[in-house]
């Protein structure tokens, strides 16, 4: 959620509005408004703007964004915006007072709101504790913390995933429900041998204890009254990740099994890349996804899927 916020230097004594973004922590400012706080031509502006981003002191993709504004004639017109980054970086070239002045104030105000956004439900901090607690606890079993800190500051940042998970909506927004390749037991089997193969595994590997791992799949298309049980890509994925590894069906390699027929049910569905060719889920993230869910406990089963789910997404 976007707020103007007026910023007013003790050097000079116009008004300085910006955008504050929450979600993003940060704010937002056109190439005017940049002028006008630092007191310099905008055609300075706009050639510092071009070193900033030529010399790739920062990378204007990350830092731009395009804001509706509504000029003079009634029109409405998409403009360039530069966040926080920028703002600072423009200030130190033009070796500007202000610069200071201004990073302090912004660091402030967005700290202020930060604290009342956390203070406003006290629910959501608990739930966030609980998450960070999990995260703890798998820690002290791995030295590849990197995927865990992603998931931490993923979920955290996001306070709206939290209120939506205060209400019992977190899982059903945004989800995939075309779903184009139905799981069967025996490719999944032969999915898991080229997994042993191609890595080498033991001769437990992929080893099947019981007759849980076969429940798992058929649990995944599982229907009720006519209707899909877990109804989208994302659940159904989320759910396959979940079930291998919790049942330990294997003699050995359950969360190297699960993880890659999360992988490959994803591929499957023509779903594991973005349209920009990134991958849905970073490696270090699944590693870190599969080590969380291995010791979270059955309880928090609802909150580990719909983790899963917002990553996914």
């Amino acid at each position: 959620m976007n707020k103007i916020i007026s910023f007013k230097s003790a050097q000079n004594e116009n008004n300085f509005e910006v955008l504050l973004d929450e979600g993003k922590q940060t704010f937002w400012a056109t190439e005017q408004q940049i002028a006008s706080l630092f007191n310099r031509d905008r055609t300075v502006i706009s050639k510092h703007l071009k070193n900033i981003f030529k010399e790739q002191e920062l990378i204007q993709d990350s830092v731009c964004a395009k804001f509706a504004h509504t000029a003079n004639d009634g029109k409405t017109y998409e403009v360039s915006h530069y966040n926080l980054d920028v703002i600072i970086s423009v200030g130190y070239r033009v070796k500007s007072k202000i610069a200071t002045e201004f990073r302090i104030w912004a660091t402030n105000i967005i700290k202020e709101h930060l604290t009342k956004g956390y203070s406003i439900n006290e629910k959501r901090l608990e739930q966030l504790q609980q998450t960070i607690q999990l995260v703890k606890r798998t820690s002290k079993l791995t030295s590849d913390t990197e995927g865990l800190l992603d998931i931490l500051a993923d979920y955290s940042n996001a306070l709206d995933i939290l209120d939506k998970f205060d209400h019992q909506t977190l899982s059903k927004n945004n989800v995939n429900n075309v779903i184009s390749y139905k799981i069967e037991y025996k490719e999944a089997k032969d999915a898991i041998e080229k997994l042993k193969v191609k890595f080498g595994g033991s001769d437990l590997f992929g080893n099947e204890k019981d007759q849980s791992f076969k429940s798992s799949i058929a649990t995944i298309d599982q229907t009720f009254d006519g209707k899909e049980l877990y109804p989208s890509i994302e659940e159904k994925a989320a759910n396959l990740l979940y079930f291998v590894v919790k049942n330990h069906s294997f003699s050995d390699g359950n969360k190297r099994i699960a993880a890659w027929l999360f992988v490959w049910y994803l591929d499957k569905n023509n779903y594991l890349y973005k349209k920009d060719q990134s991958k849905r889920i970073e490696n270090n993230t699944l590693v870190a996804l599969t080590l969380l869910i291995a010791e979270s406990n059955p309880a928090e089963k609802e909150m580990m899927i719909n983790v899963i789910i917002n990553l996914i997404n």
